[in-house]
């Protein structure tokens, strides 16, 4: 389908950005007694996310993985990575996570630890240690979320698609011509409508 003939697309709500097994991993830097373990502390993942164990303990029985990131014994960052139901956009786009795929969302770095490659670490350790097992690693983020985008980019992940909102309030996919076939397995998983340029 051609936007140009019909239209159909609004305001850029963000990106997708994708990592698949066998991209590089750009080397980092290496940061002194920086860890990353699978947390099972519900309380603790409440505190650093700002909300409810309930809403953990919600997560945590969907099969969704939460990471922690130290600097020495000092929790600094939390992000997720899903297999099976999943959502995004406070619920506007629902869907399932295929085998061999993942998606990673619900990132947070604590305000004192902002701006010092936290997240892109926490990122790739999150890929080191699930592509044994999984292909592909999906996330998103918002349009003027810049800090996600340097992050995103620092740890290896490529731009699969702009996300767009439709003039029906519905998400849609417009990506690069250099990544569509990215961007089409990207429409599948998340049941989303591509449109491609000419």
């Amino acid at each position: 389908m051609n936007q140009k003939d019909q239209s159909p697309l609004g305001d850029q709500a963000g990106f997708l950005w994708t990592w698949w097994k066998g991209d590089p991993l750009p080397l980092l830097p290496s940061l002194p007694d920086f860890t990353v373990e699978e947390a099972t502390n519900i309380p603790t993942l409440a505190t650093l996310m700002e909300c409810a164990p309930a809403e953990v303990t919600k997560l945590l029985q969907k099969g969704h993985r939460p990471y922690l990131a130290y600097l020495g014994t000092a929790p600094v960052a939390v992000g997720w990575s899903a297999s099976g139901e999943a959502e995004f956009g406070g619920g506007r786009v629902s869907f399932h996570v295929p085998p061999r795929n993942r998606y990673l969302y619900y990132f947070i770095t604590l305000p004192a630890w902002r701006g010092r490659g936290m997240y892109p670490r926490l990122l790739q350790y999150i890929l080191a240690h699930e592509s044994a097992a999984n292909e592909r690693f999906w996330i998103i983020h918002q349009r003027e979320n810049t800090a996600s985008q340097r992050g995103i980019a620092r740890a290896g992940f490529r731009i699969a698609s702009k996300v767009y909102f439709l003039h029906t309030g519905k998400l849609a996919f417009l990506p690069p011509p250099e990544e569509i076939e990215r961007a089409r397995a990207a429409s599948v998983l998340f049941g989303l409508p591509l449109f491609e340029s000419d």
